[in-house]
């Protein structure tokens, strides 16, 4: 049997930029081991599985090693294909995550819009194990519900930095945000998850649910702009509404195809 598979480069507006994530739409829910497998395949830093559930679409997020809470590329890109390429009809899009609860997207072409529960950030110290993760000493460190984040000095270091990937690998976090205040925009950033699969990835809309709240409290402002600094760069921008944070950035349709797979579809 064939499943149909799209690949959407999500925050950039042009192609070979930004985040590729797979998605796949389905009529109900794969095995587990099979959706980890398509996403092992596809090699990409996510893969999106969706079913529609009423006037709600249900959505899970692969990566090529394991199923994680919350993915905002991933999910702007599954929304791309819902407005652009499988008919939805109105202009919002209601996901819910059996991970993260409610989640919406909204279109306002050319952006989309992202809604996500904001993340929840405690101070920690800088440990010796954090300090030689990089080649540039972290100056405050942060907890949040799954991932680390590490504030450096300015943007030259961002750009520079060299994670120790052996290091980074031992820790019990899904990834680690660095991230100090930019240039030309209010903050930039970098992700790192190889215990998620995912050496670096190049946009990481989830991560900004921990970047927004953190740079609104710096800078007192609650409309931010930002940039990952991944080889294919991220622009994102980021509105912070009390609990919640809107992340909106645009996408590019790279591929739609097919995919041959023995599906054993679960009851």
């Amino acid at each position: 049997m064939t499943q149909k598979m799209y690949q959407v480069d999500a925050f950039t507006n042009k192609l070979f930029a930004g985040n590729p994530a797979a998605v796949c739409p389905l009529s109900k829910w794969l095995d587990d081991d099979l959706m980890q497998k398509i996403a092992m395949e596809n090699n990409l830093s996510e893969t999106v599985f969706y079913v529609k559930d009423g006037n709600r679409y249900l959505i899970r997020w692969f990566t090529p090693s394991i199923e994680v809470d919350l993915c905002g590329h991933a999910t702007l890109a599954a929304a791309f294909v819902l407005f652009y390429c499988e008919g939805h009809k109105s202009d919002i899009i209601h996901f819910f995550s059996p991970r993260s609860g409610n989640l919406s997207v909204k279109k306002e072409s050319p952006f989309l819009t992202l809604n996500f529960p904001v993340d929840i950030l405690k101070e920690i110290a800088v440990s010796d194990e954090m300090a030689v993760g990089f080649n540039f000493m972290p100056r405050a460190a942060f907890m949040g519900k799954t991932d680390l984040m590490l504030i450096f000095e300015n943007e030259k270091e961002i750009f520079e930095l060299q994670p120790r990937f052996d290091v980074i690998s031992s820790w019990k976090v899904r990834g680690v945000i660095v991230t100090s205040a930019g240039d030309e925009v209010d903050f930039v950033s970098r992700f790192f998850a190889p215990q998620s699969g995912v050496n670096e990835d190049p946009v990481t809309g989830s991560a900004h649910t921990s970047l927004t709240p953190y740079w609104a409290g710096v800078t007192g402002k609650t409309k931010l702009t930002a940039i990952q600094l991944s080889s294919r760069k991220g622009y994102l921008k980021c509105n912070l509404l009390n609990d919640r944070v809107e992340i909106s950035g645009e996408a590019k349709l790279f591929l739609t195809g097919e995919i041959n797979i023995g599906i054993d579809w679960k009851d």
